[in-house]
């Protein structure tokens, strides 16, 4: 049984563990680097330790101006909510529209990699085809059609309560880590690549659009700490969802450095370019023979699975806090009686993600696939993380009267990491407006890259205009809310 509601009635029933079981199994560490650092690699070359270092120094500030906003007015909207509180509804839309969208976008792209996952644990175990096809882990169509299996499976133990899917997300997560860390430190010391420090060197990319386009990248890998704010209404303690996210993000930062290294011990920035999807596959196999080899394999099918269900949790949240407002449909504010949780949204969500994983079939080589989806959403992901910085500067700007040192915490660090992300948006978006003369379905064609972004937004201001003449949402009717002197102090007295 479910019922709509314009209040949330979440079950509180997570703690902080939970929440950091839900922000690191969003943002994915052993899929990130067993996929994601030959797709890095083959912008950033051998600078790619230096730029997952880089990636992290404006998340943290991101981090931090996502707990102070949490803490002065905790809500699973997040984003969308303090940045409309703050900077008015169009831009709440576009910072609530922007993460859903590219939730979808992750769970789809996820989807795929998951089936490729798949196939290549059935190339191990002896399986190269089924019913006379041969089953290739870089086909998109095969590796989809597979995926969306799966994300049928953990479609239902979403739907069934938060706190089953974080405690099964947590044995996926211990087993992956440790074998993560093993490989990866095993590598670090028998690989027979020379460790050189020019991998740190900031003056060695080839091009300010690689190291652009790297940042980008590096911020999609950090992607996905939030995830516990989007259960916020739902934790026991409201400090709860911070310290989940701070342990998540400093915990990716160490893996992926160790991660990093490890592959370039191992392998060469060619190989870690060509390998894709199998670069995990083929790090293994040059450490270890069978069965020791499938262990890393089998740790980044159990990371697939968990990030498929952690990112279905946080965008059904998403939708709720905007379906409260009015700027979305009441389905998606419908709230289970039996689970305490938004069960119709979460269904929708994957359903939606499911129709968006067909169509990446149109790019026939999952690697290709891979980087396309990437490539979109780290350019919305910087978007979104700054307009909520600013929220936040805005928020707390009367400590810069009042409280100079809480203010640089408070107003200075997210308006700068925001005015770092805006700048590597808008570059990464006019180097790709000026890569291409035409458009073509490529990876290589610049306009291909914008495409996704650019629908994204558009459909975003489509909704917006719907809940403001249509619904008519309360979120466009009132007043930004003030951020004077008293408010931002109320907030840095229950901060510090």
């Amino acid at each position: 049984m479910e019922q709509t509601t314009s209040a949330t009635e979440l079950k509180k029933s997570l703690g902080v563990v939970d929440g950091v079981v839900l922000a690191a199994s969003s943002t994915a560490a052993t899929t990130s680097i067993g996929i994601g650092l030959g797709v890095l690699a083959s912008i950033t070359g051998r600078q790619t330790p230096l730029i997952l270092l880089l990636g992290f120094l404006p998340m943290l500030g991101i981090a931090s101006a996502y707990a102070r906003l949490n803490k002065v007015e905790p809500n699973c909207g997040a984003g969308y909510v303090w940045v409309g509180r703050s900077m008015g509804p169009w831009l709440g839309m576009i910072a609530g529209w922007v993460p859903l969208a590219g939730g979808v976008v992750f769970l789809a792209y996820t989807t795929s990699v998951t089936g490729s996952v798949l196939v290549q644990s059935a190339h191990k175990a002896g399986v190269d085809s089924i019913l006379g096809l041969r089953l290739d882990a870089n086909s998109t169509l095969q590796c989809t059609l597979i995926g969306l299996l799966v994300l049928t499976a953990v479609t239902v133990t979403a739907v069934t309560g938060i706190h089953k899917a974080t405690r099964f997300q947590t044995y996926l997560l211990v087993f992956e880590y440790v074998v993560l860390l093993v490989f990866c430190c095993w590598g670090v010391l028998a690989g027979d690549q020379p460790f050189s420090l020019s991998w740190f060197d900031p003056f060695a990319f080839d091009s300010p659009a690689a190291l652009a386009q790297g940042l980008v990248l590096a911020v999609f890998f950090y992607w996905g700490w939030d995830a516990a704010f989007s259960v916020t209404e739902e934790t026991e303690q409201a400090g709860d969802a911070a310290r989940g996210s701070y342990i998540a993000l400093f915990t990716m930062l160490g893996l992926f450095l160790l991660g990093a290294v490890a592959f370039q011990r191992v392998m060469t920035a060619p190989e870690m370019s060509e390998t894709g999807p199998q670069g995990l596959t083929y790090y293994a196999s040059q450490l270890a023979g069978e069965p020791w080899a499938t262990l890393p394999l089998i740790a980044l099918m159990f990371s697939a699975v968990a990030s498929l269900q952690a990112g279905i949790i946080p965008t059904a949240r998403l939708t709720l806090a905007m379906s409260r407002e009015r700027t979305l449909g009441p389905v998606w504010a419908r709230i289970s009686a039996r689970h305490g949780g938004p069960t119709a949204g979460t269904v929708i969500v994957a359903l939606i993600s499911a129709g968006v994983a067909i169509l990446t079939v149109v790019i026939p080589k999952l690697n290709e696939a891979i980087l396309a989806a990437v490539n979109a959403i780290g350019i919305l992901v910087a978007l979104y993380y700054g307009l909520t910085a600013v929220a936040c500067a805005l928020r707390f700007r009367g400590l810069v009267r009042t409280d100079p040192r809480q203010a640089l915490l408070a107003v200075v660090v997210p308006s700068v990491c925001a005015a770092v992300l805006f700048a590597l948006g808008a570059y990464l978006a006019y180097y790709y407006a000026t890569l291409s003369d035409g458009f073509a379905v490529s990876v290589d064609n610049g306009w291909f890259n914008l495409l996704c972004p650019g629908v994204i937004l558009v459909t975003g201001l489509a909704v917006s205009a719907i809940a403001k003449w249509y619904r008519r949402a309360p979120a466009f009717t009132r007043t930004p809310e003030p951020v004077g002197v008293p408010a931002a102090e109320a907030g840095a007295k229950s901060l510090s």
